[in-house]
Protein backbone atom coordinates (compact mmCIF):
# COMPACT_ATOMS: atom_id res chain seq x y z
CA UNK A 1 0.00 0.00 0.00
CA UNK A 2 3.01 2.37 0.87
CA UNK A 3 4.40 1.39 -2.55
CA UNK A 4 1.08 2.21 -4.25
CA UNK A 5 0.48 5.58 -2.58
CA UNK A 6 4.29 6.71 -3.16
CA UNK A 7 3.44 5.87 -6.61
CA UNK A 8 0.36 7.73 -7.09
CA UNK A 9 2.09 11.05 -5.20
CA UNK A 10 4.96 10.89 -7.63
CA UNK A 11 2.95 10.10 -11.04
CA UNK A 12 0.22 12.96 -10.04
CA UNK A 13 2.78 15.70 -8.72
CA UNK A 14 3.61 16.90 -12.33
CA UNK A 15 0.14 17.47 -13.56
CA UNK A 16 -0.58 19.01 -10.50
CA UNK A 17 2.49 21.61 -10.54
CA UNK A 18 1.85 22.11 -14.48
CA UNK A 19 -1.83 23.42 -13.04
CA UNK A 20 -0.38 25.27 -10.57
CA UNK A 21 1.89 27.42 -12.61
CA UNK A 22 -0.50 27.75 -15.48
CA UNK A 23 -1.76 31.49 -15.01
CA UNK A 24 -4.71 31.77 -17.72
CA UNK A 25 -4.39 35.63 -17.00
CA UNK A 26 -0.36 35.79 -17.41
CA UNK A 27 0.01 35.30 -21.13
CA UNK A 28 -3.05 37.55 -22.55
CA UNK A 29 -0.75 40.78 -20.97
CA UNK A 30 2.50 39.46 -21.93
CA UNK A 31 1.44 39.39 -25.69
CA UNK A 32 -0.45 42.86 -25.18
CA UNK A 33 3.15 44.30 -24.09
CA UNK A 34 5.09 42.76 -26.81
CA UNK A 35 1.89 43.78 -29.37
CA UNK A 36 2.15 47.32 -28.07
CA UNK A 37 5.81 47.45 -28.22
CA UNK A 38 6.20 45.91 -31.58
CA UNK A 39 3.55 48.28 -33.16
CA UNK A 40 5.14 51.35 -31.43
CA UNK A 41 2.10 52.33 -30.12
CA UNK A 42 1.28 53.31 -26.10
CA UNK A 43 -2.18 51.91 -24.71
CA UNK A 44 -4.45 55.49 -25.14
CA UNK A 45 -2.35 56.97 -27.79
CA UNK A 46 -5.51 57.60 -30.04
CA UNK A 47 -4.84 54.87 -32.38
CA UNK A 48 -1.73 56.42 -33.66
CA UNK A 49 -2.82 59.93 -34.38
CA UNK A 50 0.20 61.97 -34.70
CA UNK A 51 -0.89 64.86 -31.87
CA UNK A 52 2.48 66.18 -31.67
CA UNK A 53 2.58 67.31 -35.57
CA UNK A 54 -1.56 68.48 -35.45
CA UNK A 55 -0.41 70.64 -32.29
CA UNK A 56 2.83 72.05 -34.14
CA UNK A 57 0.85 73.39 -36.95
CA UNK A 58 -2.40 74.59 -35.18
CA UNK A 59 -0.15 76.64 -32.88
CA UNK A 60 1.88 77.76 -36.38
CA UNK A 61 -1.39 78.59 -37.30
CA UNK A 62 -2.77 80.55 -34.61
CA UNK A 63 0.70 82.56 -33.82
CA UNK A 64 0.55 83.60 -37.74
CA UNK A 65 -3.02 85.14 -37.42
CA UNK A 66 -2.17 87.10 -34.63
CA UNK A 67 0.92 88.39 -35.76
CA UNK A 68 -0.46 89.17 -39.64
CA UNK A 69 -3.61 90.91 -37.55
CA UNK A 70 -1.45 92.93 -34.54
CA UNK A 71 1.57 93.83 -37.28
CA UNK A 72 -0.57 95.07 -40.40
CA UNK A 73 -2.62 96.67 -37.70
CA UNK A 74 -0.33 98.79 -35.76
CA UNK A 75 1.58 99.57 -39.51
CA UNK A 76 -1.87 100.86 -40.66
CA UNK A 77 -2.40 102.88 -37.39
CA UNK A 78 1.49 104.62 -37.36
CA UNK A 79 0.89 105.43 -41.00
CA UNK A 80 -2.28 107.30 -40.89
CA UNK A 81 -0.94 109.20 -37.62
CA UNK A 82 1.75 110.28 -39.86
CA UNK A 83 0.32 110.66 -43.41
CA UNK A 84 -3.70 110.47 -43.22
CA UNK A 85 -4.62 109.45 -46.81
CA UNK A 86 -6.57 106.26 -47.30
CA UNK A 87 -4.01 105.33 -50.08
CA UNK A 88 -1.10 105.46 -48.03
CA UNK A 89 -2.72 103.17 -45.09
CA UNK A 90 -4.08 100.64 -47.90
CA UNK A 91 -0.34 100.63 -49.50
CA UNK A 92 1.00 100.23 -46.22
CA UNK A 93 -1.43 97.28 -45.13
CA UNK A 94 -1.27 95.86 -48.21
CA UNK A 95 2.89 95.83 -48.30
CA UNK A 96 2.70 94.38 -44.37
CA UNK A 97 0.66 91.82 -45.68
CA UNK A 98 2.76 90.62 -48.45
CA UNK A 99 5.85 91.05 -46.39
CA UNK A 100 5.09 89.25 -43.95
CA UNK A 101 3.56 86.11 -45.08
CA UNK A 102 6.57 85.67 -46.96
CA UNK A 103 8.72 86.22 -43.64
CA UNK A 104 6.49 84.21 -41.39
CA UNK A 105 6.42 81.40 -44.29
CA UNK A 106 10.49 81.04 -44.44
CA UNK A 107 11.22 81.37 -41.25
CA UNK A 108 8.63 78.69 -40.58
CA UNK A 109 10.29 76.74 -43.45
CA UNK A 110 13.69 77.36 -41.59
CA UNK A 111 12.97 76.22 -37.94
CA UNK A 112 10.82 73.05 -38.85
CA UNK A 113 13.80 72.41 -41.42
CA UNK A 114 15.93 72.78 -38.75
CA UNK A 115 14.31 70.51 -36.09
CA UNK A 116 13.65 67.96 -38.68
CA UNK A 117 17.71 67.25 -39.55
CA UNK A 118 18.06 67.37 -35.90
CA UNK A 119 15.21 64.33 -35.31
CA UNK A 120 16.79 62.64 -37.98
CA UNK A 121 20.12 62.35 -36.68
CA UNK A 122 18.99 61.62 -33.02
CA UNK A 123 16.79 58.46 -34.83
CA UNK A 124 20.21 57.76 -36.58
CA UNK A 125 22.01 57.80 -33.71
CA UNK A 126 19.23 55.29 -31.92
CA UNK A 127 19.48 53.03 -34.93
CA UNK A 128 23.31 52.80 -34.75
CA UNK A 129 23.17 53.13 -38.15
CA UNK A 130 20.98 50.23 -38.93
CA UNK A 131 18.06 51.02 -41.99
CA UNK A 132 15.83 48.46 -40.05
CA UNK A 133 12.26 50.08 -38.43
CA UNK A 134 13.02 53.52 -39.56
CA UNK A 135 10.72 54.56 -41.80
CA UNK A 136 7.42 54.15 -39.20
CA UNK A 137 9.72 57.03 -37.15
CA UNK A 138 10.33 58.82 -39.79
CA UNK A 139 6.90 59.62 -40.60
CA UNK A 140 6.37 60.72 -37.09
CA UNK A 141 8.48 63.66 -38.30
CA UNK A 142 6.78 67.13 -38.67
CA UNK A 143 6.79 68.87 -42.97
CA UNK A 144 8.30 71.95 -43.16
CA UNK A 145 6.56 72.83 -46.41
CA UNK A 146 2.98 72.12 -44.74
CA UNK A 147 4.26 74.44 -41.48
CA UNK A 148 5.42 76.97 -43.90
CA UNK A 149 2.12 76.78 -46.34
CA UNK A 150 -0.13 77.19 -42.72
CA UNK A 151 2.29 80.03 -41.11
CA UNK A 152 1.50 82.17 -44.71
CA UNK A 153 -2.20 81.75 -45.01
CA UNK A 154 -3.10 82.21 -41.07
CA UNK A 155 -0.54 85.30 -41.34
CA UNK A 156 -2.55 86.89 -44.32
CA UNK A 157 -5.86 85.86 -43.02
CA UNK A 158 -4.81 87.89 -39.69
CA UNK A 159 -3.84 90.62 -41.85
CA UNK A 160 -6.66 90.75 -44.18
CA UNK A 161 -8.69 91.90 -41.55
CA UNK A 162 -7.92 95.23 -40.52
CA UNK A 163 -6.79 95.91 -44.41
CA UNK A 164 -10.24 94.86 -45.15
CA UNK A 165 -12.26 97.33 -42.49
CA UNK A 166 -10.44 100.69 -42.80
CA UNK A 167 -8.66 100.20 -46.05
CA UNK A 168 -11.62 101.48 -47.79
CA UNK A 169 -13.20 103.86 -45.11
CA UNK A 170 -12.24 108.00 -46.98
CA UNK A 171 -12.73 109.83 -43.17
CA UNK A 172 -10.12 109.50 -41.46
CA UNK A 173 -11.24 108.71 -37.92
CA UNK A 174 -13.88 106.41 -38.98
CA UNK A 175 -11.10 104.69 -40.88
CA UNK A 176 -8.54 104.39 -37.56
CA UNK A 177 -11.74 103.22 -35.48
CA UNK A 178 -12.63 100.94 -38.13
CA UNK A 179 -8.95 99.62 -37.99
CA UNK A 180 -8.49 99.32 -34.23
CA UNK A 181 -12.44 97.59 -33.69
CA UNK A 182 -11.44 94.67 -36.31
CA UNK A 183 -8.32 94.68 -34.65
CA UNK A 184 -10.23 94.07 -31.09
CA UNK A 185 -12.14 91.75 -32.54
CA UNK A 186 -10.10 89.20 -34.22
CA UNK A 187 -7.22 89.68 -31.09
CA UNK A 188 -10.75 88.22 -29.38
CA UNK A 189 -11.66 85.30 -31.69
CA UNK A 190 -7.83 84.43 -31.41
CA UNK A 191 -7.33 84.54 -27.78
CA UNK A 192 -10.47 82.16 -27.22
CA UNK A 193 -9.39 79.78 -30.06
CA UNK A 194 -5.67 79.80 -28.70
CA UNK A 195 -7.28 79.00 -25.51
CA UNK A 196 -9.94 76.49 -26.57
CA UNK A 197 -6.61 74.40 -28.35
CA UNK A 198 -4.47 74.37 -25.20
CA UNK A 199 -7.55 73.92 -22.33
CA UNK A 200 -6.44 77.22 -20.58
CA UNK A 201 -8.90 79.86 -19.45
CA UNK A 202 -10.68 81.85 -22.19
CA UNK A 203 -11.42 85.04 -20.51
CA UNK A 204 -7.67 85.89 -19.20
CA UNK A 205 -6.47 85.11 -22.56
CA UNK A 206 -8.35 86.97 -24.81
CA UNK A 207 -7.55 89.44 -22.39
CA UNK A 208 -4.29 89.51 -22.72
CA UNK A 209 -4.51 89.25 -26.64
CA UNK A 210 -6.50 92.04 -26.62
CA UNK A 211 -4.26 94.65 -24.00
CA UNK A 212 -0.99 93.09 -25.74
CA UNK A 213 -2.40 93.76 -29.40
CA UNK A 214 -3.91 97.45 -28.06
CA UNK A 215 -0.80 98.21 -26.73
CA UNK A 216 1.28 97.36 -29.77
CA UNK A 217 -0.76 99.47 -31.97
CA UNK A 218 -0.69 102.39 -29.17
CA UNK A 219 3.15 102.39 -29.15
CA UNK A 220 2.82 102.51 -32.89
CA UNK A 221 0.65 105.12 -33.47
CA UNK A 222 2.45 107.79 -30.78
CA UNK A 223 5.98 107.13 -32.36
CA UNK A 224 4.99 107.47 -36.15
CA UNK A 225 2.65 110.33 -34.69
CA UNK A 226 6.08 112.12 -33.29
CA UNK A 227 7.80 111.86 -36.76
CA UNK A 228 4.96 113.34 -38.49
CA UNK A 229 4.66 116.56 -36.24
CA UNK A 230 8.38 116.77 -36.40
CA UNK A 231 7.95 116.89 -40.26
CA UNK A 232 10.55 113.72 -40.51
Amino acid sequence: MAIDLGCHVGCASPETKQEETADPTAAPVVVDDVEAAAGGRRPGDGGGVNYVARAQWLRAAVLGANDGLVSVASLMVGVGAANGTRRAMLVSGLAGLVAGACSMAIGEFVSVYAQCDIQAAQIERARGGKDADGGEEEEELPSPTMAAVASALSFAAGAALPLLAGGFVRPWAARVAAVCAASSLGLAGFGVASAYIGGAGVARSGVRMLVGGWLAMAVTYGVLKLFGMHGV
